[in-house]
């Protein structure tokens, strides 16, 4: 056997382009990356549904009887790690840093060649502009310092919270991309924990530092899981079109039959 046949000459830009190496060593394969999609949009979209009718009563209603009661509850734990935590954890949402570490990770993934999901990631920051309109909307007023401990009092509307808003939809994504396109291993593990974890502190912590209600965030969890599954479609629509080739993850072409890979 000759030695051409024995070693076949390697296909140019697989062997030696890091961002192949990259696809090939840690993202999953498309048809498990499709199956995962569908998972995770099947449990975004049913906890949307709930949304409008929360809104509505919030419309009218300043606060429930369980929204006083968590609360209380929740600041009456003073432990100094405790609220050192909640405040660095609601710092977070306070521009300009979210805006800093959002433009940030979107570079990130850009640069590491996943072209399309840095695009979709930036949509899913959108988010927190239609959070403002939903503000306007409710038009429902912050907790009083008379009924609880409020940390600093804000001028804007309570429902929804722009904090969790913009955290749900943009570390969700995050973590729907991590779910769906990296092979299991522990740094996929640590990454999925950490970004679930600050999804559900941003929560508490706006209820700690007394500028939310309960219903104010659990309903904010429920519209950022409708903007989330929107930013997933946006994301599963244009994967296929735009960025096919892209270094990292790439996508099949849509077919003219039925418009997906």
């Amino acid at each position: 056997m000759s030695d051409a046949v024995a070693n076949p000459k390697p296909v140019p830009g697989t062997e030696t382009d890091p961002l192949k190496k990259l696809d090939a060593a840690v993202i999953a394969p498309r048809p498990t990356r499709h199956y995962r999609a569908i998972a995770f949009q099947a449990y975004v979209l049913g906890a949307s549904v709930v949304f409008v009718v929360l809104a509505l009563v919030a419309h009218t209603v300043a606060y429930f009887p369980i929204d006083l009661t968590i609360t209380r509850a929740v600041q009456s734990y003073h432990g100094q790690t405790f609220d050192h935590l909640m405040y660095g954890i609601s710092w977070l949402g306070f521009f300009p840093q979210v805006a800093a570490l959002s433009a940030l990770v979107i570079l990130v993934l850009f640069f590491f060649g996943l072209r399309w999901e840095a695009v979709s990631t930036l949509f899913a920051t959108i988010s927190i502009g239609v959070g403002s309109l939903v503000k306007l909307a409710v038009f429902r007023p912050r907790p009083s310092a008379d009924l609880i401990h409020v940390f600093r009092q804000l001028p804007s509307s309570g429902f929804p919270s722009g904090h969790v808003l913009s955290t749900t939809a943009f570390c969700g994504f995050l973590v729907f991309l991590c779910f769906t396109l990296l092979k299991p291993s522990p740094g996929r593990t640590a990454v999925l924990v950490a970004l679930s974890l600050l999804i559900a502190l941003m929560g508490l912590s706006r209820i700690d530092l007394g500028q939310h209600w309960f219903s104010d965030v659990m309903g904010v969890y429920l519209f950022g899981s409708l903007w989330l599954a929107l930013t997933i479609r946006f994301y599963r629509w244009g994967k296929t079109r735009y960025f096919v080739h892209q270094p990292v993850a790439p996508a099949a072409p849509a077919t003219s039959e039925t418009g997906t890979a």
